[in-house]
């Protein structure tokens, strides 16, 4: 498989239900771990730059805070 392929592939997996739960998994916890670091002093930020990368990688999730 060349690279090309396997790029193709990568986004189809983030572009699934199955993908985007993960995504969001991963989103989440990063964005608690960002939280716990900062003790909470940058929550708003860490919400949008959650947002803004959820965005980015598939579909975006509407409704959910992610804290």
């Amino acid at each position: 498989m060349d690279i090309g392929g396997l790029g193709d592939k990568a986004k189809d997996a983030l572009n699934s239900e199955q993908g985007e739960q993960r995504s969001d998994q991963a989103l989440d916890k990063a964005e608690q771990l960002a939280d716990d670091k900062t003790g909470g002093t940058h929550d708003q930020q860490l919400d949008k730059g959650r947002d803004m990368a959820d965005e980015r990688l598939g579909q975006s999730d509407e409704g959910q805070s992610g804290s």
